[in-house]
């Protein structure tokens, strides 16, 4: 089973105490009418807990999706839960979404306006295309996949290698010439993982791994990546 997240900054740097007494209670009710009966529709964030530095919760939101029976197409709501973390380190906090992209980007938006009234407080959080170079040449046995971005060749947007002992070879240097490391896929062996890393922090892992694995992964080896 995939795992994926994407890792965020806050514009702000909030210490942990505070974003949990801004989300404590967090809880919207809407009403979705289609048809006669309106169908409630709750959004809330729930199981907030503090550990150490880290500050661990559940974003709950329900949805409406379309089932058809018997030649009807009728609303059915269901229910999204998004697991989130924060984490305080000494000059900036950072927020890890655990689920993809699209819809961490939303779910990112909803805290910003929970903490800070609008959105555009929790931002996208980088990885430069020299440190994600040095996280591969560092370990280069373990890449498995490179894509550059930015390649500067006419009518080619995005080169890819795949193998091992991409580091040695003529044509990653040549690569590197003409554009950027956007994305490496690499194995972690300490969490006997594969795992896909973007230059916006977005953390794929392509086989089945516990949540807080996940969780210790990317605040230990990807959290020391992103640009301060």
């Amino acid at each position: 089973m995939v795992t994926a997240g994407k890792v965020f900054r806050l514009m702000e740097n909030l210490d942990i105490g505070t974003i949990a007494a801004k989300l404590k209670g967090f809880r919207r009710e809407e009403e979705f009418v289609e048809g006669e009966t309106p169908i409630p529709l709750l959004t809330e964030i729930r199981d907030l807990s503090i550990r150490g530095s880290m500050l661990y919760g559940m974003y709950s939101q329900d949805q409406i999706s379309y089932i058809y029976h018997r030649g009807e197409r009728r609303p059915l709501p269901r229910t999204l839960e998004i697991p989130f973390v924060f984490v305080q380190e000494k000059d900036r906090t950072l927020l890890l979404v655990i689920e993809r992209k699209l819809l961490a980007n939303n779910i990112a938006n909803r805290l910003s306006e929970a903490l800070f009234i609008t959105s555009g407080y929790i931002t996208e959080a980088r990885i430069s295309p020299e440190v994600l170079r040095d996280f591969h040449e560092r370990n280069p046995e373990d890449t498995k996949v490179i894509f550059f971005d930015n390649v500067d060749i006419p009518n080619i947007s995005k080169l890819s290698l795949y193998g091992s002992g991409l580091l040695n070879t003529a044509l990653y240097n040549d690569y590197l010439k003409h554009g950027n490391i956007w994305y490496v896929v690499v194995t972690a062996r300490k969490y006997e993982s594969v795992i896909g890393i973007t230059r916006n922090s977005i953390v794929t892992v392509f086989n089945t791994i516990d949540r807080e694995d996940y969780i210790r992964y990317v605040v230990k080896e990807i959290f020391p990546l992103i640009e301060t």
